[in-house]
């Protein structure tokens, strides 16, 4: 199996480039029996993750990843478990929001989709 730790960072680091340059780019990083729960609310396959994704209130956001922990997920297939937490700032917000994700990523030929994405912001 290749590095997860380094899969984890390459993948992080496309997925956050694409979603603050075109979130709707993101479609091909999940499949119909992915699932994402954004902010306590479930949706499942990808053209609904998207449609939310894309439904989100701002125009424009910058993530920035304070940590990435990553570990294998399971003995029986490369899958991999990342948690994110960091900082985005969106539009023209002078507030930096706190927020935390989780993603399951699975092997799929060379490369990796999302299973379960889970998104929260921190408030406190």
């Amino acid at each position: 199996m290749a590095d997860f730790q380094t899969i984890a960072k390459q993948f992080t680091d496309y997925y956050y480039s694409t979603f603050d340059n075109d979130r709707s780019q993101l479609a091909a990083l999940y499949r119909d029996g992915s699932m994402m729960t954004w902010e306590a609310t479930p949706h499942q396959g990808s053209a609904a993750i998207i449609e939310k994704l894309k439904s989100l209130p701002f125009q424009s956001v910058r993530h920035a990843i304070t940590t990435l922990d990553a570990q294998p997920a399971s003995q029986n297939e490369a899958s991999i478990m990342c948690m994110v937490t960091g900082q985005l700032m969106v539009d023209d917000g002078q507030n930096v929001l706190q927020y935390s994700q989780t993603f399951h990523l699975r092997p799929e030929g060379s490369s990796y989709y999302v299973q379960n994405d889970i998104f929260r912001l921190v408030y406190g």
